[in-house]
């Protein structure tokens, strides 16, 4: 546990300093308070002096000194807080920067293990939580032992051996603590699971609000959610029924300790006033036992209460770190992920061209997996070529030009980009000089050049322009006054699909890349803007080498090479004509898309 607390505090960074201030105001404080108690008692006999003198003069003195410490405790407990915010705060900003860098440096294989929905709890609902523990920490867990050290201490100067009643109801205290932390530590990890599903639920339903919408499965989908959310709500109540059963318990034992010591105290008094051997006697009216008057009996009675208030201070602790914990555990998972690919040690820095040469290459999505993906892959692509890739659904397609830009790394085999083992590259050298457009067109919120400049912060308004010419959407600048400012929400949303297949084109188009991956990316727009597109990219480009997966011949007929896959494996190589005299999966393709029937 230790470990992990201590890998997530890591994070405290530049706010360390705050971190070490607050633990020194909270000292102050908690001496202060255990101080005031025994002030109080000298104050009360300080009375008696004056009742005797008949002057007020003796007591000035402690007022003030009251006053001061009162003024110098408050203004600890302020700073305590004010310097805990600001070290809390500024920890779960760096922790949260520190996940989503983790995140940023992962493989697709990295991110297929967590899931998108439970990176996103890690980084919001975990951080709150393990924020909460580390602002309890640096204040409560320092604040509430000292208060118990300091109260013990001084419990037993003022009341002697009747401070043992105090300090014999902390171990079976912390065993009450024990139990019910170790009750609720389970429960509270099956809570954050559900938070993963329930976070899943609602990405899901708010990215396919149209889809659900369409098909009128509003209610389907309530039912969904609101099983999810009742689940998550059981557990949590579940956990937290044991855990607030803390307080009450801690209520019980201050009372019942609280009792003992009046009853005792009583007893011991009354017992033996009668016997001045046995050390009670009448001074002024009050009753004293060895030497302690009601004064004293008060001040014992007050470093008691602090004693078990700090115990209930520390109760309040491990509620929250076993509740942080599962959080905290959860966060450390990502942390401690090492990402699956990652730079060599000596890189190379530059592609010289757009070749690809796939030797014998085979994928497996899992070293568990009972089949390859792609198998026995041999491809020779020149640069500048333009290649076509087509198959059925889950023939591998995706999977295979994922491969090109490491997104993913091959399991056997070679494969060669600008004539280097893809391994031997800088990623970022090597994904700048590939661009991919993948099958869900994705576009940030912003504007239309902010978007743009993902491809090439950089661009003048004239490149932009450029690359939307060759994408074929210059009307899409024309239709909006704004032109390049129009704004884009999220996702694209306020666009069409055959519009967002297209900026994305020029968004790739713009970072000139000597590779271009088109995965299935004009399947919104028509034939006739489709070829448009591919006739700009072969005469504006001669020299990038263009990879196209497409389900319609239409899109990829005039390539260089089209490959044909069938199962992760490659059912024929040629030209179109050539595949359609020789390969039965093209040809069936093709009739059934020209309605030409068989040969």
């Amino acid at each position: 546990m230790f470990k992990l607390f201590k890998k997530v505090f890591k994070s405290v960074r530049e706010y360390k300093i705050y971190a070490i201030i607050t633990p020194l105001f909270m000292i102050g404080e908690a001496a202060i308070e255990c101080a005031l108690p025994f002030v109080m008692t000298r104050l009360v006999k300080t009375i008696n002096i004056i009742r005797e003198a008949n002057s007020f003069e003796p007591l000035i003195p402690w007022i003030i000194l009251i006053i001061a410490m009162t003024i110098a405790s408050i203004t600890c407990g302020i700073l305590g807080g004010r310097f805990a915010s600001m070290a809390s705060c500024g920890f779960a900003k760096n922790l949260r920067e520190d996940l989503y860098k983790k995140i940023e440096s992962f493989s697709f294989e990295n991110i297929d293990h967590f899931h998108a929905s439970s990176l996103v709890t890690r980084m919001t609902t975990d951080v709150n939580n393990a924020q909460m523990s580390f602002a309890m920490t640096i204040r409560i867990v320092i604040r509430a032992p000292l208060m118990l050290v300091f109260s013990a201490i001084m419990a037993f100067a003022v009341g002697g051996v009747l401070a043992f009643i105090f300090i014999a109801a902390i171990p079976v205290i912390a065993l009450i603590f024990f139990i019910i932390a170790k009750c609720a530590m389970s429960i509270f990890r099956r809570v954050f699971k559900r938070y993963d599903v329930l976070n899943e639920s609602v990405q899901e339903n708010v990215a396919g609000m149209r889809v659900v919408k369409s098909f009128v499965r509003e209610e389907y989908e309530d039912n969904k959610f609101s099983t999810a959310s009742n689940s998550l709500a059981k557990d949590f109540i579940k956990a937290e029924k044991i855990v607030a059963l803390m307080n009450p318990l801690m209520n019980t034992a201050i009372h019942i300790v609280y009792l003992l010591v009046m009853f005792l105290t009583s007893y011991l008094i009354m017992s033996n006033v009668t016997d001045p051997e046995k050390g009670a006697e009448i001074i002024d009216g009050s009753v004293v036992w060895n030497g302690l008057g009601p004064e004293d009996m008060s001040a014992l009675l007050s470093y008691g209460v602090q004693i078990l208030m700090s115990i209930m201070m520390i109760s309040m602790i491990v509620t929250m770190l076993v509740m942080s914990f599962e959080s905290i555990r959860r966060i450390c998972e990502v942390l401690d992920e090492e990402p699956t690919i990652v730079n060599p040690e000596n890189p190379v820095m530059a592609l010289k061209d757009g070749s690809v040469i796939f030797k014998n290459v085979s994928f497996k999505y899992n070293k568990d997996a009972e089949r390859n993906a792609v198998e026995n892959i041999n491809i020779d692509i020149k640069s500048g070529q333009f290649i076509g890739i087509i198959g059925s659904t889950g023939s591998g397609k995706s999977t295979l030009v994922n491969l090109i830009s490491r997104l993913y790394d091959i399991s056997d085999g070679e494969l060669d980009v600008g004539g280097h083992d893809v391994k031997s590259y800088d990623l970022k050298v090597l994904r700048d000089s590939v661009a991919v457009v993948l099958q869900k067109n994705f576009l940030f919120s912003g504007t239309i050049r902010s978007n743009m400049q993902w491809g090439n912060k950089n661009a003048t308004d004239e490149e932009i322009m450029n690359a939307i010419r060759i994408a074929q959407i210059p009307d899409i600048i024309n239709h909006y006054k704004e032109g390049l400012d129009h704004v884009v929400e999220q996702g694209g949303a306020n666009f069409s699909g055959g519009q967002k297949q297209r900026l994305c084109i020029a968004r790739a188009v713009l970072k000139k890349p000597k590779i271009l991956i088109l995965d299935d990316s004009t399947s919104a727009v028509d034939t006739k803007t489709d070829k448009m597109i591919r006739k700009a990219l072969k005469s504006d480009l001669p020299s990038m080498t263009k990879i196209v997966i497409a389900q319609r011949i239409s899109s990829i007929e005039d390539a260089d090479q089209i490959i044909v896959l069938d199962n992760g494996k490659i059912d024929g190589i040629g030209t179109h004509s050539e595949l359609l005299k020789n390969n039965l999966i093209y040809q069936e393709v093709y009739y059934s898309q020209t309605q030409k029937g068989g040969r």
